[in-house]
């Protein structure tokens, strides 16, 4: 079984406040990937900056294998001292993990993360060590397909204080939450969104305190290739009609020419659709042993700014994808289900959009915009031009 790793984030500002002050951080350093949460002392813009240093130096020195002692170490050496409190201080919780599921986790001072295995939530051991007077906890990591890590800021478990909840949101609840809602190949990003969104309700839309939500995965790897437009050369067709059929994994064809080549070389028909889930967005299509087909330009524009709100960190849209039509299946595809995405972009003139505001040059940044945001959500792609 192929594995690989998947991540994603959730944050809100305390009322009143543009700048929040907890912040994530994460790289990807040979076959490890390393996460930070820190939160900052206090809010606003000390704390952002208490935040943004604990979690860069953190993330830069773990992810290249440098001992704990001395990563915290530099972190008291480089915080600045806070004129009130005379303290120099963030918590921060670190995961360091490889694709396989094996690494570690260290906690100080944020809430302990939650470990959901086979769809529920069970405690980590946790080992106490004393560095430089600070208490750190550290956790060995191994995790199977399908596990999360879920680490937080304390405005998650300060949730409903004094408003919906006396005591706010205790970890017992917060793990009973998980285990009614997370479902079977959630992705990360939902994860974390359907906590912090929890966190929302129960401040009633006025967070408290900065409230921040970071999610790993271990997944299995899934491939996808995606044909969108026709090639140049159409002498061509068959060759990159099979180069784009090889290999395991999705098929999915956008545009109504390349569907029409696909059908031809499988010996099939394309069957359109005559349902409009989203007037504004043409209807699918069904070419048999393509897992979807979708009209071209149209769809990919509302795909990409499907990408940009499932992107946003402090979006509490859920992260998943219900509706039937043809970007919502898409974005399911690309955004929920495939790993490593592979695009197979033909450059011909569509004669169909003579006359139209729709050239090439649209489709081809249409899917630089998209290989970009892909990146962006830890996805590997590859861009093929034909």
């Amino acid at each position: 079984m192929s594995l690989c790793l998947e991540y994603g984030y959730t944050s809100l500002n305390k009322k009143g406040e543009e700048l929040c002050g907890d912040r994530v951080e994460y790289a990807k350093n040979g076959e490890y990937t390393t996460l930070v949460l820190a939160d900052g002392l206090g809010s606003g813009v000390k704390a952002n900056i208490l935040a943004t240093l604990t979690s860069k130096i953190l993330c830069t020195m773990v992810s290249n294998d440098i001992a704990m002692e001395d990563c915290i170490e530099t972190i008291i050496q480089s915080l600045p001292v806070c004129k009130v409190r005379q303290v120099a201080y963030a918590t921060f919780s670190v995961v360091h993990i490889n694709e396989q599921g094996e690494g570690y986790l260290f906690e100080f001072d944020n809430p302990p993360a939650i470990y959901i295995h086979d769809g529920k939530c069970t405690e980590l051991a946790r080992e106490k060590m004393v560095i430089l007077d600070k208490t750190v906890y550290k956790s060995e990591l191994k995790l199977s397909a399908g596990d999360y890590i879920v680490v937080m800021s304390d405005g998650v478990i300060h949730a409903g204080i004094g408003m919906l909840m006396n005591f706010g949101w205790q970890r017992k609840e917060v793990m009973e939450y998980f285990d009614k809602n997370v479902r079977p190949g959630m992705t990360a990003s939902c994860v974390a969104c359907l906590l912090a969104g929890a966190c929302n309700d129960l401040y009633l839309d006025k967070p408290g305190d900065d409230t921040t939500v970071a999610a790993v995965r271990v997944r299995e790897k899934l491939n996808v290739n995606v044909m969108v437009g026709p090639p140049v050369d159409k002498t061509k067709d068959d060759f990159y009609v099979e180069r784009f059929l090889s290999g395991e994994g999705k098929k999915v064809v956008c545009g109504g020419t390349s569907s029409l080549i696909v059908a031809r070389h499988l010996g099939k028909k394309v069957e359109t659709s005559f349902d409009f889930p989203d007037k504004d967005v043409p209807p699918i299509g069904h070419i048999e042993g393509i897992d979807l087909t979708t009209e071209g330009v149209i769809t990919l524009r509302k795909l990409l700014l499907l990408s940009e709100k499932y992107l946003s960190n402090t979006d509490l849209t859920p992260k998943t994808f219900k509706k039937q039509d043809g970007a919502s299946l898409l974005a399911k595809v690309l955004f929920e289900e495939g790993t490593d995405i592979t695009f197979f972009v033909g450059q011909s003139i569509n004669a169909a959009h003579q006359g139209l505001p729709i050239d090439i040059t649209m489709k081809l940044k249409l899917v630089e915009s998209l290989t970009s945001n892909l990146k962006a959500m830890g996805k590997r792609v590859t861009v093929n031009y034909d």
